[in-house]
Parts: structure tokens; sequence; C-alpha cells
């Protein structure tokens, strides 16, 4: 069963780690994509490869903190495949990272631009297209990090996600309503490029593997079954969640 055949979903920071594992997964599933994130060439790349499966997804190439990007992603939804049922909000960043008394202002705007503003933008194009829709799902990807843990020298990082539950609160509570959900999806430690800066070495892997009941990293397609979940109708009494898909890590004191 193909749950979500004939929906049109965006998905941003698709070019790789989880947001190109939902994109393949969602793709599978029956979904019309638009892929946004700013590496043209893995999102040519992911394209080629849905369309070869069978699947349909145009591209989108641009910053998604960008109001012009997000605005071109819903038009290609509207105008490609009718309009837009779902948006998968997944673009993110660690940031700078750093003890608070050297972290520069700079880095600190860097890391909420990418983090939580671009939620903001992305949910102000993506609502009007969900409400000509009648509903949807509106799904943003943030951490335990800041929510049920706090890690040394990730407080940028950590604000801007946890932001990220509050922003997903709040639009749940304002829209629910129309008949649009809104959600966060909690990753624990992942084996993404992003995760590798974390565990960078066999030791450092062996620590953040440690922090989690499991015992291991994720892979990006585990948490992309859960974003598919959140995404379909077999969760269609959750809206205002934050679903930790974390391994154990927020509560694992080994």
């Amino acid at each position: 069963m193909q749950r979500l055949n004939d929906k049109t979903a965006i998905i941003t920071g698709a070019s790789s780690g989880i947001g190109r594992a939902a994109a393949e997964l969602f793709a599978a599933d029956g979904a019309c994509l638009v892929l946004v994130a700013r590496r043209a060439p893995l999102l040519e790349d992911l394209r080629a490869s849905i369309e070869a499966a069978g699947g349909r997804a145009r591209v989108v190439v641009g910053d998604a903190a960008e109001p012009s990007t997000m605005q071109r992603a819903v038009e290609v939804a509207d105008e490609t495949f009718g309009g837009l049922d779902i948006a998968f909000n997944n673009a993110g960043t660690l940031g700078a990272m750093g003890p608070i008394e050297t972290l520069e202002l700079e880095g600190w705007n860097d890391t909420v631009r990418t983090n939580l503003t671009s939620a903001f933008v992305a949910a102000r194009h993506q609502v009007p297209a969900l409400r000509r829709r009648g509903g949807g799902c509106l799904l943003f990807t943030s951490t335990f990090v800041g929510y049920t843990a706090g890690m040394p020298q990730m407080s940028a990082y950590a604000a801007s996600k946890a932001g990220l539950v509050g922003f997903t609160q709040s639009l749940a509570a304002e829209l629910g309503r129309e008949g649009i959900r809104v959600n966060a999806v909690l990753p624990g430690g992942t084996d993404t490029p992003m995760g590798r800066v974390v565990a960078n070495s066999p030791e450092a892997r062996a620590h953040v593997e440690g922090l989690h009941a499991l015992g291991r990293l994720a892979q990006p397609e585990e948490i992309a079954r859960a974003a598919l979940f959140l995404c379909s109708e077999a969760s269609s009494f959750v809206t205002g969640t934050a679903m930790l898909v974390d391994g154990g890590v927020s509560v694992f004191r080994g």
C-alpha cells in the first residue's frame, strides 16, 4: 500500500542524510516530490534516481532560509503537481560550536537562521498552499539536544533546534481546526555527513554510540520512516508532538 499516493511533498535539506533518505522513501510510497537544497549536482542525482525507479520529482536549488527559494518550491508544487499536501522542513546545520565566551554573534545568527528562521520562512509560504488543499502536514526536524539533554559547546544548535519545538506547538494550535497537522521529529545520533562531524574518529563515534540505549547510531532510513509516519494518515490524530526517534539517548544513563 502506498500511503502517500497522489500526495505532493516538499522536502528541504534533500541532498543528503535524512532528507535524501526521506525523499527516496516518500517517492517509493507514492509521493510527488519537490526537492530543495543548495547543492545542485546532488539534487539532480537524487531526482534522476527517483525517476529511474518510476517516481516523480522536481528540483529547486537554493537556501531554504531565503523566501524566494520557498516561494519557488511552492510554485513548483502547485504548477507541476497541482498543489501541496506535505512539507518536511528538514534543512539544518550543526553551526557554530565552542565555549560560549568564544562563540561569535555571526556564528550564532547563521545557526539560528539555518535551523529556525528557515522553518518560519517555510511555513509562511507553505501554509497558504496547504489551505488551498483543505489541509495537510508540516514536519520539522529538531533534535534531542536542548530538549532532553544538554551537550557542551552546542548552545547555538540546541537553542535553534529547541525553538523548533515551540514553533511546532504554536502552529499546531493555530492550524489544527483547518486540518493542518504540525509535528517535529527529534532524531538521536544519526550516521549522516552532519552527524559524522561530531563522530569524527573511531573513538568519538564509539563515545556517541555509547550514549544511546541501543548502543549505536541511527541510519538515515530509520529517521525517514518516522517522518513518513508523521506525514501519513497513519498519524491522523497526531499534532503538536515532539517525537523522539533517538535510540534511547534521552533515557539512557549507562
